[in-house]
């Protein structure tokens, strides 16, 4: 089982090495709102989807717009021969996952106190060419 889970384990290895991408990691604003952000770009094309952002009023979008660049920068410096212009990059895949979870008191009446959590998040955003069908 070990020479399974190995194989599988370079398998993984080599597919993510094909793909070009970036990680945002405890970012902190809650997922529901990053999610909220990251489902408006998934599966657009790389302009179309920088429009989207920067023109955005949630504040969620200028940390993702900044990712998504990145992630731009990520291809272009994997696929150096080729230029942006002539290809057509699309947002292939994007994930938002919990990240670490703070807890504070906030002071409530009557001598008491509730707890507040301040959430955060990560979030990994592919970019990838577009497949053409035919």
């Amino acid at each position: 089982m070990s020479i399974r889970k190995r194989l599988a384990a370079e398998e993984r290895k080599e597919a993510k090495k094909a793909k070009s991408f970036a990680i945002l990691r405890n970012c902190p604003t809650s997922p529901r709102k990053m999610r909220l952000v990251v489902d408006m770009i998934r599966g657009k094309e790389v302009n179309r989807a920088l429009d989207i952002l920067k023109f955005s009023k949630k504040e969620a979008a200028i940390r993702v717009e900044k990712l998504l660049k990145s992630a731009i920068a990520n291809w272009q410096k994997k696929n150096e021969g080729e230029r942006l212009e002539d290809n057509t990059l699309v947002v292939s895949e994007v994930k938002v996952d919990n990240g670490r979870v703070l807890k504070r008191l906030r002071t409530a009446p009557q001598g008491r106190g509730h707890r507040m959590v301040k959430r955060s998040n990560h979030v990994t955003l592919v970019v990838d060419k577009m497949q053409i069908v035919e």
